[in-house]
């Protein structure tokens, strides 16, 4: 390998390791506040049926929150790993919650052909703002929070969660 090639290799290497770590460091989701946490309880979304349903009924569980939408790719790539976990989970206070950032009418005809036994709430552009409120500042989807029982996060996540890594969080928080 010629010199200049050896150090065209080098400087790109380097320059795909410091853009990496730009966008880990630009898009990281950042820690939130127990404030933020406890504004999420009394919030209500809209469920498939158009029927209110409040977060709180989800408080004192292990919550896995998810924020996606039908558009985002790797949002729908991880949904059948969140419905195998649920089923996992089941009965151990886990609960697992979808809150879409679009509208009912794409959610429904989208979970039709990709079905989740897990709660999916409608949450458009108010999720959006939420999602940001509780650590995703760039907005950027899939967005995953998982709170323990006492109202801590656990775990905040942007982008696609490996079903492993989920996996070891949640049996770190099960007794």
């Amino acid at each position: 390998m010629s010199k200049k090639l050896l150090a065209f290799v080098v400087l790109a290497v380097a320059a795909l390791a410091a853009g990496a770590w730009f966008a880990q460091a630009r898009y990281a989701p950042r820690a939130v506040a127990p404030q933020a946490v406890s504004a999420l309880w009394p919030l209500q979304f809209a469920d498939l049926r158009g029927q209110p349903q409040a977060l709180s009924q989800w408080r004192g569980k292990v919550l896995v929150l998810n924020f996606w939408a039908t558009w985002c790719a790797p949002c729908r790539e991880e949904m059948p790993d969140f419905d195998a976990l649920r089923r996992r989970y089941q009965g151990r206070g886990v609960e697992f919650v979808g809150i879409a950032i679009d509208n009912e009418q794409r959610v429904a005809q989208f979970l039709q052909s990709m079905p989740v036994a897990y709660p999916i709430l409608i949450g458009e552009g108010a999720a959006l703002a939420l999602a940001r409120q509780l650590g995703n500042d760039s907005g950027a989807l899939p967005y995953t929070l998982v709170i323990d029982g006492g109202g801590n996060i656990a775990l905040s996540h942007l982008g696609l969660l490996p079903r492993e890594r989920l996996d070891e969080v949640l049996r770190g928080l099960i007794p």
